[in-house]
């Protein structure tokens, strides 16, 4: 959707913007640094040369931190590259949108690779493990927002018992600066992202109701469950940003919920996510958008009478530097509707 891409790409400025202008005094990394990372102990001799983004959010922090000319390569992409990040993008070599092969990411002889989900080196992946790069003598770093138990619930992608929030996103761009001799940058960029949040913060609905939200990522069809966000994820920190709460009970990161129990929970907006990977007709906003105001049922629910419907990037449902874009998106469209101030 060209307004929702517009959107995105304006957001995004503030952050480019903010790098330039707010430089860091943060010193340089001493080597080697030792980090703990999910449950591992990850060392580096050096600043890595060829590194590999693996999975969405992994690849786009590195962009921001301005590393492409340290990128052997990036995978698995469910939506296209930041609109500000596009030309960078363009320098690195796209492995696949989907996940990769193992022995396609060691052609690339990458000395680093940074990973955006368990499920792309976790214990069950069909990738490879951590210990398989190991062996190989390429480190790697796990993004800390996804570092879930599968205990609880099982699926691969965890249950998340506290609200997520930006500290684990900027704990993962200090964390990825400090790997590669870029704190000042990593430090820029997390100052910006605060400012954001801030901003976002101080933002209420207009008669101070705590509005209720439902996140819906995507369905196989629409007799389906729907994926949405869980209670504590990313989806659950944007509602609780905006001054409201998340809908679904939940604590499964990306629980499937039949439409009886979406319609049980009546949430005051529905936000769909615009996916670009196509997998499902439903990944489209505008097919979501159509079952909701047709479905005899689902249309009788509060948000869709209410017309209180919003897009949003579906990334920016994952614990994300998406997210705060996707905050953004929201909030500029619930004061369009007079639901925020």
């Amino acid at each position: 959707m060209t307004s929702l891409k517009s959107l995105l790409a304006a957001c995004g400025l503030s952050a480019m913007i903010g790098l330039a202008a707010n430089p860091s005094l943060a010193g340089s990394t001493t080597y080697p640094l030792t980090l703990e990372n999910c449950g591992a102990q990850v060392t580096f001799q050096k600043a890595p040369e060829r590194a590999i983004g693996l999975g969405q959010n992994s690849a786009e922090i590195l962009l921001l931190l301005g590393l492409q000319d340290k990128m052997a390569g990036t995978a698995f992409w469910p939506s296209k590259v930041l609109p500000q990040l596009a030309e960078a993008n363009a320098k690195v070599k796209l492995l696949t949108v989907e996940m990769p092969t193992f022995e396609s990411m060691l052609a690339e002889n990458p000395d680093f690779v940074a990973v955006a989900l368990p499920s792309l080196v976790g214990p069950n992946s069909k990738i490879a493990k951590r210990e398989d790069f190991d062996k190989v003598g390429v480190a790697t770093y796990l993004s800390p927002s996804t570092c879930l138990s599968t205990k609880d619930v099982k699926d691969q992608y965890g249950s998340r018992g506290e609200l997520w929030n930006m500290d684990l996103l900027y704990k993962e761009i200090d964390e990825l600066s400090q790997i590669f001799d870029v704190a000042d940058r990593g430090q820029a960029l997390i100052a910006d992202f605060k400012t954001r949040e801030a901003k976002l913060r101080s933002g209420v609905s207009k008669n101070g109701k705590n509005l209720s939200y439902v996140f819906w990522f995507s369905s196989p069809s629409p007799s389906a469950d729907a994926y949405v966000g869980g209670k504590n994820s990313a989806s659950g920190f944007i509602a609780d940003l905006l001054g409201g709460h998340n809908a679904i009970s939940a604590e499964a990161e990306w629980p499937t919920i039949g439409w009886e129990g979406i319609i049980a929970a009546n949430p005051d907006v529905i936000v769909v996510a615009s996916l670009d990977r196509n997998r499902w007709e439903l990944d489209k906003p505008e097919a979501k958008i159509k079952f909701l105001n047709t479905d005899p049922a689902v249309s009788q629910t509060p948000a869709v009478k209410n017309k209180a419907i919003v897009v949003m990037d579906g990334q920016a449902m994952n614990p994300t530097i998406r997210t705060i874009y996707g905050a953004e998106q929201v909030a500029e469209q619930l004061k369009a509707l007079g639901l925020l101030k």
